[in-house]
């Protein structure tokens, strides 16, 4: 049953409810990636995108969740990896996950033999997935739904604990995306490299190593001292997320 109910995290009951980073947040990974884009990539997405930006794109995919032609793709924002388990020791959705799908449009992308609209379709869902996964509870670990089914309060007002880390603290910052892209710490090459160099089960992993801070929440009653323990947080996934975008796109297309 708890397997059944990780699996349902988005499922029609709460989809409204799991959505990564937000569309400010999303767009902050997406300026991030664009300024580390070589010149050939950069030369290569904008066709393929006919000269729309990273950014504009980058909250395509959830945008489509009304649109029925795209219910497989519901599951694939997420995965449940079981603490104490491995992505491979947990069970798998059948409807697929962050971790599958990333891996899958990569290896689809790096053909270069997709038509037209499905190789843009696939960038555009590579640019928002790549943030999804620096979202702590879209890399989830129990049956409740990736901290939707936690209710806080959020400096008194009704929240839950995804939706505060997908948008209340971005929101309660009263940044712009092009804000909080650029008030983040811009990494040394050293780091950029590093980054760079990490596989999609890194990213999850680290997403992992942050649920002990994530659900440390008290009484539930959310406000000051959560966010300034864990903002800094919030901008670190985000431009973890821009620099190793950037990294993948340019293996794509900057080759």
């Amino acid at each position: 049953m708890k397997t059944i109910l990780a699996f349902c995290f988005c499922t029609a009951t709460s989809i409204t409810l799991c959505f990564g980073w937000g569309a400010t947040g999303h767009r902050a990974v997406a300026l991030i990636a664009e300024k580390h884009l070589t010149a050939k990539a950069k030369k290569n997405i904008e066709k393929i995108l006919n000269k729309h930006s990273l950014a504009e794109v980058s909250a395509w995919m959830d945008e489509i969740r009304s649109d029925s032609a795209y219910n497989q793709t519901a599951d694939w924002h997420w995965v449940t990896i079981e603490t104490g388990k491995t992505y491979e020791q947990s069970p798998k959705n059948p409807h697929g996950d962050v971790i599958e799908s990333i891996n899958r449009i990569v290896s689809a992308l790096k053909l270069h033999t997709l038509d037209a609209r499905k190789e843009t379709e696939y960038l555009k869902m590579l640019i928002h997935l790549v943030g999804d996964i620096h979202q702590p509870l879209h890399v989830g670990c129990c049956d409740d739904q990736g901290g939707n089914k936690v209710k806080v309060k959020w400096f008194r007002s009704e929240s839950n604990l995804h939706r505060v880390w997908d948008s209340d603290m971005i929101d309660g910052s009263k940044l712009s995306f092009t804000e909080l892209a650029g008030f983040t710490t811009e990494p040394s090459l050293v780091t950029i490299t590093a980054w760079q160099k990490n596989t999609v089960y890194d990213w999850a992993n680290e997403s992992i190593a942050l649920r002990a801070r994530v659900y440390a929440i008290g009484d539930g009653n959310l406000g000051y001292s959560y966010n300034y323990k864990n903002f800094n947080v919030v901008q670190e996934q985000i431009s973890r997320a821009g620099i190793r975008l950037a990294g993948l796109l340019n293996q794509i297309y900057g080759k």
